[in-house]
């Protein structure tokens, strides 16, 4: 199992990012998945979930309404997070996770700041 993390950096407050998952070594179309977050000098917190179908979605009240989860299924096997109207609060390495299993990717930097 491969979960490749990409498109972390740095944002204004009130701008945009999207990270994708590049997922590889196993069924990624029957696969439930998730982001987390973990920001400096706090613990790893759930940020959004998608089923494998896609047609359900998850969130983190903190993220309600400024995040998206999606997912391709057909051409890339890649999960999305597009995050809007980014605050410090947001500042943190954001995760990929194959739920249910111990299989995290490594992680990218998010940093929001002026």
């Amino acid at each position: 199992v491969q979960l490749v993390e990409s498109g972390g950096g740095l944002a204004q407050p009130g701008g945009s990012l999207r990270l994708s998952c590049a997922a590889s070594g196993f069924t990624f179309s029957s696969a439930d998945m998730s982001w987390a977050r973990q920001g400096p000098g706090k613990e790893r917190e759930f940020v959004a979930a998608i089923s494998w179908s896609g047609r359900e979605e998850y969130y983190a009240d903190s993220v309600k309404g400024r995040f998206t989860i999606s997912r391709d299924n057909a051409a890339s096997n890649t999960v999305y997070l597009q995050m809007n109207n980014l605050t410090f609060e947001d500042t943190a390495v954001y995760y990929c996770h194959l739920l249910g299993t111990l299989y995290w990717g490594q992680g990218t930097q998010v940093t929001v700041s002026s």
